[in-house]
């Protein structure tokens, strides 16, 4: 059974008399489904947008299981921004204020010798930016032998800054039986590639709007043999009303190889992926934002943070290397309160990632018919075209 309030949490009277003093009392979703498993140790990937709470999901696990009799750094969150520096630290700091904990943002813009000196008092959790982390690192100022938790939060925005060389920097100089969690709005490959390198069998937890978009889609699948993939999506190109949609590839090659076979059979289709330059990737987008270009096959790197309304169909050619990238990937449909429509073609080797999708979301997701691609009979439009 999920817990719904702070009091039903194994929690130390001096942490719950923090929680308690910042008017803490029912736990939002993010706190509910992941505070649980960080107090076991387990690793967590929890994908959670500001506002939803998530500071305290990591702090409370990060301050109860950290021992104030010891000076040593034990607990590092890792941030984009030193705003979100001095905004986590502060949070932290009121949830453990009664534990005798010492909380400290470390952050660039500001004089490091004011930082040192912090230091040298002695902070069981830093919550830092990657650039100031790694600069007192250097220094032999910040020693990170002794921490045990580490969380990386908003991880989608510190590998859009180009922190990724940073972070494993950082965590290449902590002991490697930590604990180590994961917190960003958005999932996609090269945040899945981060957590498939540095944790252990994640937790993984969803909770943001791309999970609330699901309540106005209409998701269905097929399952298909390898071999018709194509002539399968032309089928469902051909016979829907599709206004402009995504079509999702595993791979930057074959987003190229799928575009080229589209346009040889009269479908307006151009590519999307990390091998574009930005100019190239503005002019694809523009195009597709304004309504000039009707498909865009594209890789998950390529397609994050996009938002664009009007976008009536997300189809997932490839399942997905990690099923939270699934949500992502349909969550650029069905924006502003509007309806959309999903449609993933699994392989048969594909079937078992596809299961892990299914169990973990609580909307349903429709089996189709796979329509025989020999005659190419039309796919029933009552199934398909709810735009």
């Amino acid at each position: 059974m999920q817990v719904k309030n702070f009091k039903d949490l194994p929690l130390s009277a001096q942490v719950m008399k923090g929680i308690e003093e910042l008017g803490f009392d029912n736990l939002f979703p993010i706190q509910a489904q992941a505070i649980i498993p960080l107090l076991e140790g387990k690793d967590v990937i929890g994908q959670a947008q500001t506002g939803t709470g998530k500071t305290a999901a990591f702090g409370i696990p990060m301050v109860i299981r950290i021992d104030p009799q010891t000076r040593n750094v034990q607990g590092l969150v890792l941030v984009p921004t030193r705003e979100l520096a001095v905004q986590v630290a502060e949070h932290i700091g009121q949830l453990g204020k009664y534990t005798k904990l010492r909380t400290l943002p470390i952050y660039g813009g500001e004089p490091i010798q004011t930082q040192i000196r912090a230091l040298e008092r002695g902070a069981q959790i830093i919550v830092g930016t990657p650039g100031r982390v790694i600069d007192l690192l250097k220094r032999r100022i910040l020693n990170l032998a002794s921490v045990k938790t580490v969380v990386l939060d908003e991880a989608d925005r510190m590998l859009d800054m180009g922190f990724i060389e940073d972070i494993e920097y950082i965590l290449s100089r902590i002991p490697s039986n930590r604990q180590t969690s994961l917190f960003s709005a958005t999932i996609d490959q090269s945040v899945m590639n981060v957590c498939n390198r540095y944790m252990k069998n994640p937790e993984k937890i969803l909770v943001s709007k791309d999970e609330i978009a699901l309540t106005q889609m209409n998701q269905y699948y097929m399952v298909v043999n390898p071999y018709d993939k194509f002539d399968v999506l032309c089928n469902i190109l051909r016979e829907n009303h599709i206004d402009r949609a995504i079509v999702f590839c595993k791979r930057r090659t074959d987003t190229d190889i799928l575009t080229d076979k589209l346009r040889r059979k009269g479908h307006d289709a151009r590519a999307l992926h990390a091998g574009f330059t930005q100019q190239q990737r503005d002019s694809v987008l523009n195009s597709f934002r304004e309504g000039k270009l009707r498909l865009l096959v594209a890789t998950d790197v390529a397609a994050r943070g996009l938002d664009i309304e009007g976008i009536t169909h997300i189809i997932n050619y490839n399942v997905p290397f990690d099923s939270l990238v699934y949500f992502h990937r349909i969550g650029r449909t069905a924006r502003m309160g509007g309806e959309g429509t999903s449609i993933t073609l699994v392989s048969y080797g594909e079937l078992a990632e596809f299961d892990k999708i299914k169990a973990l979301t609580r909307t349903t997701i429709e089996e189709m018919a796979t329509p025989s691609v020999a005659s190419n009979p039309p796919i029933p439009k009552e199934m398909l075209n709810h735009t």
